[in-house]
């Protein structure tokens, strides 16, 4: 051996890894998400506050770290299955802040365009950073593979064929669970196109959405402060007023002041549609049995202020009673806001004129705003809602006087939350019958297309642009 092949290659200097602001913020995110079970717009809102605080964000800044969090929670799903094609273990067995590191570039790869060298170059380096060197090699030669095909490329390898598993193929290729795909479909009925024009509208980022109290504040003044390149009349609500992309609907003195909120327009629907539903005799006393966190009940108290009406909202949960308290500061008519519990209800019965229930559910109708609700929500939670569901829309009718009409609501498309509901309490199962009748509810929501066979309304994101809410419209006959 000569003394040159002999010698050891000298090693390299020691490189410190460069810190990225916007990726590490975003993988904390993540994994407060994973961690802690928190909902991503709450936890980002105040990392992004912090970061811009202290200098390192601009708006740039502040909008990749966004999608980077929502994009990969979106398509966790996807981008799980890609990446267990590229291990050599199951992936349960890969460490979640390993597995988090690699989706967040896996979606910088197949998901932006963001160009293929600098996804990979910058995902090592977060690597470095938060898991070390060691792991950083691992999410190297993982990505590596996964750079290797674009999206629809690693689609046709890991999605089953849709003649084969219908289901499993939308599951994977949209990013839901098998059983959100099956509940789905079977609440939107027909075939493949609807269905995917659902799954894909859940996976877009959704608009923001003001809404003008009436009586405290207009569109045209709301329009007016935004501009024409930011703001933009709603679809359907006449309250409504949708920001561009980008806008921050906080800058806004009528947001700041509680006179105009930020609202789904789906949510404006209900609330305007249980208030507008034809009424005989006397129409003074509105109540919203399940308030939290105060959006529908501050629309609700703005229109029965212009009535004369009187609102109570009633919200079980205390911190969730002072959200509500806070959006209903300054409404112009009476109102009062309790902590009670809609299923044990301090009012007397027969008390109300209008009742709004916008009960607990699984979320499954709002997956644009919580992608990670997908993650969490089990087929049995359906089970534990039941009761609840049952006992507050019980409890509604009975709040109300004869004549009198309730809204039960969710934001839930599925059937066991929405009809199913509805039709066993008024056929007396699981209690006794009530007394009452449907109300159409399409004709209280004007213009607004594609609403069904009614009586009942389910809204969808991929025909109205709102969330999956869902309204049914009773008057109590004795």
């Amino acid at each position: 051996m000569s003394e040159q092949s002999g010698r050891r290659r000298p090693h390299k200097p020691y490189r410190r890894p460069k810190k990225d602001p916007v990726r590490i913020l975003a993988f904390d995110a993540l994994r407060a998400v994973d961690e802690r079970d928190a909902y991503a717009n709450l936890v980002l809102p105040p990392l992004l506050k912090k970061a811009r605080e202290q200098g390192e964000f601009d708006s740039r800044d502040a909008a990749l770290a966004t999608e980077l969090v929502y994009g990969t929670l979106r398509r966790q799903g996807t981008y799980d299955a890609i990446i267990a094609a590229c291990v050599d273990r199951p992936l349960r067995e890969v460490d979640p802040p390993v597995l988090d590191v690699l989706s967040l570039g896996a979606h910088q790869l197949l998901g932006t365009r963001i160009p293929t060298h600098a996804a990979v170059s910058a995902s090592v380096e977060l690597a470095r950073v938060v898991l070390g060197d060691g792991r950083a090699k691992f999410v190297n030669a993982v990505l590596r593979k996964i750079s290797q095909h674009d999206l629809d490329g690693w689609l046709d390898r890991v999605a089953p064929p849709y003649d084969e598993d219908a289901e499993d193929h939308l599951a994977v290729v949209h990013s839901h669970p098998r059983w959100v795909v099956s509940a789905l479909w079977d609440a939107l009925g027909g075939g493949r196109a609807g269905i995917e024009d659902l799954l894909e509208a859940d996976n877009e980022r959704p608009e923001v959405t003001l809404v003008a109290r009436p009586g405290r504040s207009t569109t045209d003044e709301l329009l007016d402060l935004l501009g024409e390149e930011a703001g933009l009349p709603g679809r359907w609500s006449p309250y409504a007023v949708r920001l561009a992309e980008g806008g921050e609907p906080g800058a806004l003195d009528p947001v700041r002041e509680g006179r105009a909120g930020v609202q789904d327009e789906g949510s404006q629907l209900v609330a305007i549609a249980l208030a507008n539903a034809p009424l005989d005799g006397a129409d003074e006393r509105w109540l919203d049995g399940c308030a939290g966190p105060g959006g529908k009940a501050a629309l609700l108290g703005a229109l029965a202020a212009g009535r004369g009406a009187s609102l109570l909202a009633s919200e079980k949960q205390p911190h969730r009673a002072r959200l509500v308290e806070r959006a209903l500061a300054g409404n112009p008519g009476p109102y009062q806001v309790i902590a009670a519990d809609g299923t044990r209800p301090p009012w007397r019965p027969g008390s109300f004129d209008r009742v709004l229930v916008d009960v607990p559910c699984s979320g499954l109708g709002a997956l644009r705003r919580r992608p990670e609700a997908r993650w969490r929500r089990r087929p049995e939670d359906l089970e534990s809602f039941a009761p609840l569901q049952r006992t507050l829309l019980r409890e509604a009718l009975a709040a109300v006087r004869v004549g009198g009409v309730v809204g039960y609501a969710t934001c839930s498309p599925h059937l066991a939350e929405t009809r199913v509901v509805v039709e066993d309490v008024l056929k007396g199962r699981g209690g006794a019958p009530v007394s009452a009748e449907w109300i159409d509810a399409r004709p209280l929501m004007p213009g607004v297309p594609a609403l069904g066979d009614g009586p009942d309304v389910q809204l969808w994101p991929h025909l109205h642009g709102t969330d999956a809410m869902y309204l049914a419209l009773l008057r109590r006959t004795a």
